[in-house]
C-alpha cells in the first residue's frame, strides 16, 4: 500500500520537474528577514535541491527552505537560508551547478540541506548515475569541510523491483559513507495525506510544507554544528621555575 501512494507521488508525470528544466538562477536568500547583508552571528544553510525546495506552485516566502527559516528562528537559531532549489533538477544537473554554489556563497554554509533524485526517477535514469552524482556533491561537501544533511527519497514499484532496491539503498549508503544524517524520505510526512498535496498530486501545498518543516525541523537542528561541542584552546604551559 504505502509504495502505491508514492507512486503518486514519485511517478507522476509532472513529477518534481514542475513545468520542466529551467535555467539555474544565482541562488536566492529564502527569507525576507535574511535580505540583508550576512551577519557574523548568522547561521548560513544552504538548501540545494529541486522544485521540493524551489517552491513549485507556492507563494512568495511559502517554499520549505523559507518556512524552514521561519522555524529555526523561532527555536532562537540566527538562521540564513538561502534557496538553491531548481524546478526540474536531476542530480546531474545539480553536480553541474554544484561548486558554483558553493563558490558563491558569501559566507561557507554551516550547513548543506541536499535534497535531489526525484526527477531522476521520473526520468527511470539508472540508480548507479544517480548514486555517482549524489556521491561527487557530497565528497565536494566533505572536501571543504562543509557539514551536509541529506533528504532522501524512495524509488515507486511501477519502475520495478531490482530498481526500486537499488535506489533506495542509495541515500542509506552514501550517508554512512560519507558519515552525514539522513531523513530517509524527504515527503515521509505528507505523501500519503492528499490534503496536503497540490493538485498535481506531487507537491505540497503550503499546509504540507508546514508539515514537512515540523516533521524535519529537529534533525536540521541536530545537523547544525555546535560551537559550544568544540574542544577549548588548550592553555599555554605555565614558565618553568627556575
Amino acid at each position: 500500500m504505502q509504495r502505491c501512494l508514492i507512486v503518486a507521488v514519485c511517478g507522476a508525470v509532472v513529477a518534481l520537474g514542475g513545468c520542466g528544466k529551467a535555467a539555474a538562477p544565482a541562488p536566492v536568500v529564502a527569507g525576507t528577514a535574511a535580505a540583508a547583508a550576512p551577519s557574523s552571528a548568522s547561521v548560513n544553510i544552504l538548501a540545494f535541491g529541486d522544485s521540493l525546495f524551489a517552491g513549485y506552485g507556492l507563494g512568495p516566502g511559502q517554499s520549505y527552505p523559507a518556512r524552514l527559516e521561519a522555524a529555526l528562528r523561532a527555536k532562537g537559531i540566527a538562521a540564513q537560508m538561502v534557496n538553491a532549489g531548481v524546478s526540474g533538477d536531476t542530480t546531474a544537473a545539480g553536480r553541474e551547478r554544484f561548486a558554483f554554489a558553493l563558490d558563491g556563497q558569501a559566507q561557507t554554509p554551516a550547513l548543506v540541506i541536499l535534497e535531489l533524485g526525484g526527477n531522476d526517477i521520473l526520468r527511470a535514469l539508472p540508480p548507479a548515475q544517480t548514486r555517482d552524482n549524489l556521491d561527487a556533491m557530497l565528497a565536494e561537501l566533505a572536501r571543504r569541510k562543509i557539514p551536509a544533511l541529506v533528504m532522501g527519497m524512495r524509488a515507486p514499484p511501477n519502475l520495478g523491483a531490482a530498481y526500486a532496491h537499488a535506489f533506495d539503498a542509495i541515500y542509506p549508503a552514501l550517508a554512512a559513507k560519507y558519515r552525514v544524517p539522513l531523513v530517509p524520505f524527504f515527503l515521509e510526512s505528507v505523501y500519503a495525506r492528499p490534503a496536503l498535496i497540490q493538485a498535481d498530486h506531487v507537491h505540497p501545498n503550503s499546509q504540507g510544507v508546514a508539515v514537512l518543516v515540523a516533521a524535519t525541523a529537529a534533525q536540521v537542528t541536530a545537523a547544525l554544528p555546535n560551537p559550544a561541542a568544540k574542544p577549548a584552546p588548550t592553555p599555554a604551559a605555565p614558565p618553568s621555575p627556575r
